[in-house]
């Protein structure tokens, strides 16, 4: 027969996260703050679970990278040759890239990598994707965003499997970082799963195909009603744009925003606290103003020598306190 004790210990490792008192608080002040697992790099998403509950994070922007791996998707690098963050490799930060052409886009598609996992996304089961999900939220976090990001060549069927997929982990919203042709053709099928699509922007405002202009959000949110904004504000400043006056101008179609510090004129990402984007003004603004949205930490200045990223995401959210105190 065990004791009561010895049942507790139990129950206790049964769960990988050791939580059973129910959910992680990571709300301040009414503003809800989290991050988004690429902030971790290419840590297993058990691991990016434990770095949550040990940091106090219970809101998580999930990459479908951590998901899909996660539910046993093939290995090997993402099709298109990149995780679709950011400029392409071997592009200058505002050069103009034109867009695929049809016979681009089928050959893309028939990329061996595409096929595999074209192929396996379309077979995968959503319960294991829902599996996933029991398993996170009994480590006390709950996943509020989906990020899977789009290249040119992806297929509406795969369009409609990151929505079913988002669904299956019980996420309110997608993000992505991808292109304007993609953006108009996600529209209706965001509109019939009725779900937000957040696209992400950066800080190229040359490339009208790219989401980095004031007239690239304005396009991106004229195709669909349900076409909304991740608004990283460390790009967004490095775009010398006024977050403060975007948000409160967009705030009923932001779905989530990405928090960093980079300097102005295109300059790189530092240490919080060392650059020119306002984090605790924003922080302070979602303070004032009840904004629902989460605010989710990504993690991508230079780990300093010493220190690793869950030591380095722990300071990004004291910082976040100590900005709402």
């Amino acid at each position: 027969m065990q004791t009561r004790r010895e049942f507790g210990k139990i129950a206790l490792a049964a769960l990988p996260m050791g939580r059973v008192f129910g959910a992680i608080n990571s709300r301040v002040k009414g503003v809800q703050l989290g991050a988004i697992t690429y902030s971790f790099g290419q840590m297993p998403l058990d691991d990016i679970m434990k770095a949550y509950v040990d940091i106090g994070l219970g809101e998580m922007e999930l990459m479908s990278n951590h998901l899909e791996t996660a539910a046993g998707a093939p290995s090997g690098a993402p099709p298109g040759g990149g995780r679709g963050r950011g400029n392409a490799p071997g592009v200058a930060r505002q050069e103009v890239r034109p867009a695929m052409t049809d016979a681009q886009i089928a050959e893309a598609r028939q990329q061996p990598r595409a096929v595999e996992m074209r192929n396996w996304r379309l077979a995968a089961s959503m319960d294991k994707f829902a599996e996933i999900r029991k398993k996170i939220n009994a480590a006390g976090i709950d996943v509020a965003v989906l990020c899977f990001n789009m290249g040119e060549a992806i297929t509406d069927e795969e369009i409609e499997y990151a929505f079913k997929m988002a669904k299956a982990v019980g996420a309110k919203a997608i993000s992505t970082s991808t292109r304007m042709m993609v953006a108009k053709r996600v529209a209706p099928i965001a509109e019939s799963h009725k779900m937000m699509i957040g696209f992400h922007g950066h800080d190229n405002v040359a490339d009208p195909n790219e989401t980095g202009s004031l007239e690239s959000y304005a396009k991106a949110l004229s195709y669909g009603k349900y076409n909304g904004i991740n608004l990283d504000i460390g790009h967004f400043t490095s775009a010398n744009f006024d977050a403060i006056a975007f948000i409160k101008e967009h705030h009923a179609r932001i779905t989530n925003l990405h928090l960093k510090d980079k300097n102005k004129d295109h300059g790189p990402n530092v240490v919080w606290g060392r650059g020119d984007t306002p984090i605790k003004a924003v922080l302070q603004l979602m303070e004032k103003e009840k904004y629902p949205f989460p605010a989710n930490i990504e993690l991508e200045y230079p780990i300093p020598e010493g220190s690793d990223r869950v030591a380095e995401v722990k300071k990004c959210f004291a910082f976040c306190k100590a900005a709402l105190a």
